[in-house]
C-alpha cells in the first residue's frame, strides 16, 4: 500500500479522549426515534465519511449487499426496507468500514507494553489492521512479517505438538458459513476437536435445553409466527439495544393485537415504547408503546416464575378438563407429562411470590394470559442463559409452552434470540468441539480424512487447559477472547502459557496483548469489505436467528492489499501446515466458494442445492422437524419434559447479587462510546446501578466510589475477585440486585462458575459486596 498524504485519517493517529465523569440524565422510557438516526450519521460521518457511510447504510442488509456484522436478527421476508439497519448495526459498519488504520509505523511507535495501559475502546478507535504482525520472543514490539512467515510459524508449531489436541480452534460469531466450515475442517484434519466458539459463553444453555425438550438446539420462531403471535413473552433480552432491529417486528405483532409481556430486572426502554425512525409517527409522534406489563423480577427467579404458571395452568385444567391443555398434542408427540404435573404439586404460590420479588396477583394475571392466548412465542436472551441453573430455567418455559401445544403451530412457538451475526450458523457447520457421529462420518466420506471421535474443549475448559500447560498454540478466527471470557485475569495468565497464540482479526483488542511466547495478528477482510479470488468476486452466506441461510458480499476496497479472506487464511495455512498431498483440496476451496458450499451440501442435511437455492432473494429457510412437522429428533421422537428441581438465586445478608451486561453504545466487548443513553448514563462505564433502598442498608450512598468484591465459594474454599473505583448509581433494580458493563466486570465472574450441563459462565448471577474505594 503506498503511503497516505499528511493529515490522511488513514495513517493520522486519532486523538482518543477518555471519559472519566459520570454523567446522569433520567433513563429513557423509548426507544430509537430521531436521536437514534442523528448519533449513526454522526458515528459514520466520524469514522467513514459522507461517500462510504453513503455505500454502507444502504447496503447493509440489502438482497445484494452485506450483512449486517452485529446482531443476527432476520429481515422480514420480502419486506426488507431501504434503510435496513438499526443504530448499533450503523455504529458496528462504521467501525469496521473506518477509514483509520492500524500499520506497522503504528507498532513501531508503541510497543506492547503501552498498549496494555490502554482501554479496549482505545484500541479498537484506532482503526483496521493493515499487516500481518509478529511478536517474536523476548520482543518488546509487534513488528510486520510476510503472509509465508506467518504461515511457517504456525505450521512449525502445529508440527511440534506432541498431540494434536495441544491445539485450540476459536470461533467468534462473525464467521461466515463458508470460513467456519473450513475452519472446523482443518482442525479435524490435524486430529482435534478442540473448537470452542462464542456460543459456549452465551446460548450454550438453550441449545443444551432445547436439544433435550424438542430434539433440535434452535429456536421454532420465523418473524411472520412473531407478527402474528397474540401473547409473546420476552425474558431476559434487552432488544432496544442488544436486538434493536426486533422492535420494528414487536410493533407489528402489537398493532395485529398482540399482548407483550417484559419479564427482566431491569426497565428497558426498547420495550416500553418504540418510535420508528422510518415512519412518521416514529419521527413527529409518541410512537408504539409495546409491553402491556413489565414484570420486574429477582435474577435468576424465571424458572420459578414459570413454575408457578404451569401450577396455575394445571389447577384451571382440573377446574374446566380440556378448557386449558392442548391433549391431543400431549398424547400424541409428548413424553414425561404425568411426572411433570406430579411436581407441581408441591409448588407454593406464596413462596413464587417471594422468590421472585412479585406481587401473587402479577403471577395469576401472567398465567391467565397464557391460559387463555391461543399463539404464544417465548423470547429469551442472556438473562436466562448465564445462570447455574439456566439449563432448567428454560427447559421450564418450554414446559409451559408444551402444556399449551405451542411447538409446530403458525405464530407460536420458542425464540432463544442469538447475538452475535452467524453465531447459529458457525454451529451447525461444525464449529462444536462435540459433533455428533452424523456430521463426522459424513465429513470423513467427503473428504477421505479421519476426524477424532473424543469431545474436544469448550471456551471454559480450553483456558483451563491453557492454564495447567496442555495447551501450545491457540489460535482464535476473530472475537476478543481475553475481554468475552470470565476470570480476565486467570484468562490472560492462561494465553500467557501458550507457545504461539494467533488472532484473526479486523481491528486491534485486548486480545492481541495477552500473548504467547510469541505472537502473530492475521489482518482479514470484514463483511463490507470486497472479497474478490483471480478476478471473480466472493460471497460468503450466513444463517440468521431464525435459521435463514441467505449470502453477504462487500463492496468496499480493503484498507490493504494485505489483507486476507478468513477462507484464504484457512486454507493457505492448510497448504502449508499439511503439504500437497493432503485429501482434501484446499486449493480448489480457497479458489471459488460455490466448491465449499457444494461440499457442505454434502455433509450437512437440510442444504440441498445450496447454491441455487442461496441465491433466491431471500435466501432458505434450514428444516427445523418440530416447526415443520412437530416431530422430534429424541430418542422416542417425543418432546419431553425437563422434571429439575425448583432452583433460584439466594441473596446472602449484606451481599448483592450482580449481572453484567451491555451499555447502549457497545455491542459485545465493543465498545462504540460512553453513552448509554437509554440508561441515562454516559462519560464512565465503571459505575455500578444499585436500588436506592440497598445504597442506604449497606451503609453506602449516591455517586460514592466503590471497589466491588466477588465471593464464589469454590471447592478450595471461599474465593474473592476485585475491580477497582465504580461509582455507584441509584437506579431501579430489583432489591437485592445490582448491574454493571462488562467487559470491565468480566473478572469477577469465577472459571468455575458456571451452568450445569452447558458450562456457560455465570454472569448474571454474582454474589458480590461493595467497600468503599
Amino acid at each position: 500500500m503506498s503511503p497516505s498524504p499528511q493529515g490522511d485519517p488513514r495513517t493520522t493517529e486519532p486523538s482518543i479522549t477518555e471519559p472519566r465523569e459520570v454523567h446522569r440524565k433520567h433513563p429513557k422510557t423509548w426507544a430509537a426515534g430521531v436521536p437514534a438516526v442523528a448519533v449513526a450519521l454522526k458515528r459514520g460521518l466520524e469514522q467513514m465519511g459522507p461517500v462510504r457511510t453513503a455505500q454502507t447504510l444502504f447496503h447493509l442488509n440489502q438482497r445484494n449487499g452485506f450483512d449486517c456484522p452485529g446482531c443476527a436478527w432476520p429481515e422480514t421476508p420480502g419486506h426488507r426496507k431501504h434503510a435496513e439497519f438499526c443504530e448499533n448495526g450503523a455504529k458496528a459498519v462504521a467501525e469496521e468500514a473506518t477509514r483509520r488504520a492500524v500499520t506497522p509505523e503504528f507498532f513501531a511507535r508503541h510497543g506492547v507494553e503501552d498498549l496494555r495501559t490502554r482501554s479496549g475502546y482505545w484500541l479498537s478507535q484506532q482503526g483496521r489492521l493493515t499487516h500481518p504482525m509478529y511478536l517474536a520472543p523476548g520482543d518488546t514490539h509487534y513488528r510486520p512479517v510476510s503472509w509465508d512467515e506467518a504461515y511457517g510459524i504456525i505450521a512449525d508449531e502445529l508440527g511440534a505438538l506432541s498431540s494434536p489436541d495441544e491445539a485450540v480452534f476459536y470461533t467468534s460469531g462473525r464467521t461466515s458459513n463458508e470460513a467456519a466450515f473450513v475452519y472446523q475442517l482443518f482442525a479435524r484434519s490435524l486430529g482435534t476437536n478442540n473448537l470452542p466458539d462464542c456460543s459456549n459463553m452465551c446460548h450454550e444453555s438453550s441449545g443444551a435445553a432445547l436439544g433435550t425438550s424438542i430434539g433440535i438446539g434452535k429456536g421454532s420462531v420465523t418473524v411472520p409466527d412473531l407478527e402474528a403471535a397474540d401473547l409473546i413473552l420476552i425474558a431476559g433480552q434487552n432488544p432496544g439495544t442488544n436486538h434493536p432491529r426486533m422492535l420494528a417486528t414487536l410493533e407489528k405483532a402489537k398493532h395485529n393485537g398482540a399482548r407483550i409481556v417484559a419479564i427482566n430486572p431491569l426497565p428497558e426502554a426498547g420495550l416500553m415504547r418504540f418510535k420508528d425512525p422510518q415512519k412518521v409517527g416514529g419521527v413527529l409522534g409518541s410512537g408504539t408503546p409495546l409491553a402491556d406489563d413489565f414484570l420486574q423480577l429477582r435474577l435468576g427467579s424465571d424458572m420459578a416464575l414459570f413454575r408457578g404458571v404451569a401450577r396455575l395452568l394445571r389447577d384451571a385444567e382440573r377446574a374446566a378438563p380440556g378448557a386449558v391443555f392442548d391433549h391431543e398434542f400431549l398424547d400424541e408427540h409428548c413424553a414425561g407429562v404425568d411426572d411433570y404435573l406430579a411436581l407441581l404439586d408441591d409448588v407454593d404460590l406464596d413462596e413464587v411470590a417471594d422468590i421472585t420479588g412479585l406481587a401473587r396477583k402479577q403471577i395469576e394475571d401472567l398465567a391467565d394470559a397464557v391460559r387463555t392466548s391461543q399463539r404464544i412465542v417465548l423470547c429469551w436472551a442472556m438473562g436466562l442463559t448465564q445462570h447455574r441453573h439456566a439449563v432448567a430455567t428454560i427447559a421450564e418455559g418450554t414446559n409451559v409452552l408444551l402444556l399449551r401445544g405451542m411447538i409446530g403451530k403458525p405464530g407460536a412457538g420458542l425464540c432463544p434470540v442469538r447475538g452475535h451475526s452467524n453465531v447459529q450458523g458457525d454451529r451447525t457447520m461444525g464449529i462444536y468441539e462435540k459433533m455428533p457421529e452424523s456430521f463426522l462420518a459424513a465429513l470423513d466420506a467427503e473428504f477421505g480424512i479421519t476426524s477424532p471421535r473424543k469431545h474436544g474443549y469448550d471456551t471454559v475448559a480450553a483456558i483451563k487447559a491453557m492454564a495447567a500447560g496442555r495447551v501450545r498454540v491457540f489460535m482464535a478466527m476473530g472475537g476478543n477472547f481475553v475481554s468475552a471470557t470470565p476470570d480476565t485475569e486467570a484468562t490472560a495468565a492462561a494465553l500467557g502459557k501458550c507457545a504461539l497464540t494467533v488472532h484473526v482479526s479486523t481491528k486491534l483488542n485486548e486480545s492481541h496483548l495477552a500473548t504467547g511466547r510469541h505472537a502473530l495478528i492475521l489482518p482479514t477482510l470484514g463483511r463490507t469489505d470486497r472479497d474478490v479470488v483471480d478476478g471473480v468476486p466472493q460471497r460468503v452466506s450466513v444463517e440468521d436467528s431464525m435459521s435463514v441461510v441467505h449470502l453477504s458480499r462487500g463492496s468496499l476496497p480493503p484498507v490493504s492489499d494485505q489483507l486476507r479472506s478468513e477462507v484464504a487464511i484457512v486454507c493457505e495455512l492448510a497448504q502449508r501446515a499439511f503439504g500437497p498431498d493432503h485429501p482434501v483440496p484446499w486449493a480448489q476451496l480457497m479458489s471459488d466458494y460455490d466448491v465449499i458450499r457444494d461440499r457442505i451440501e454434502r455433509v450437512i442435511p437440510g442444504f440441498e442445492d445450496f447454491n441455487i437455492r442461496v441465491r433466491r432473494s431471500d435466501g432458505f429457510v434450514l428444516p427445523h422437524p418440530p416447526r415443520d412437522s412437530r416431530s422430534f429428533d429424541t430418542p422416542d421422537g417425543k418432546a419431553h419434559f425437563a422434571h429439575h428441581p425448583l432452583e433460584w438465586v439466594p441473596i446472602p445478608e449484606g451481599r448483592l447479587i450482580l449481572q453484567t451486561l451491555r451499555s447502549h453504545d457497545q455491542y459485545n466487548t465493543t465498545v462504540y462510546g460512553h453513552d448509554d443513553r437509554y440508561r441515562g448514563i454516559s462519560g464512565n462505564r465503571r459505575v455500578i446501578m444499585v436500588n436506592p433502598a440497598d445504597i442506604t442498608a449497606l451503609g453506602l450512598r449516591d455517586g460514592q466510589h466503590v471497589d466491588i468484591v466477588s465471593e464464589f465459594r469454590g471447592s478450595d474454599g471461599l474465593e474473592e475477585r476485585r475491580v477497582h473505583d465504580f461509582e455507584i448509581v441509584a437506579y431501579d433494580t430489583p432489591r437485592g440486585n445490582a448491574a454493571a458493563y462488562y467487559p470491565e466486570t468480566n473478572p469477577l465472574v469465577p472459571l468455575d462458575s458456571v451452568a450445569k450441563e452447558s458450562n456457560t459462565p455465570v454472569s448474571k448471577a454474582v454474589v458480590i459486596r461493595l467497600e468503599p474505594a
